[in-house]
């Protein structure tokens, strides 16, 4: 399953993040988000914009994009 087929306010753990461009995942390792990680989707925009997740107490958006590249599995 892939981190845009959750909706808002599931939480979900990170499986994959390997098709993700090797720049990205270097900015989410930064944060402290990587494969095993726990996150709840706190908000999904519209008209193709990011989505808002909450990882580790901290809440950033990624972009739809990059999104549909992580593989989660939901909790």
């Amino acid at each position: 399953m892939i981190l845009t087929d959750i909706h808002a306010g599931q939480k979900a753990r990170i499986t994959n993040t390997n098709m993700m461009s090797e720049l990205v995942q270097r900015r989410l390792l930064d944060f402290g988000i990587m494969e095993g990680t726990l996150i709840k989707i706190k908000r999904i925009l519209p008209l193709g914009g990011p989505i808002a997740i909450e990882a580790e107490g901290q809440l950033i958006g990624i972009r739809r994009c990059d999104a549909k590249m992580m593989r989660v599995e939901i909790v």
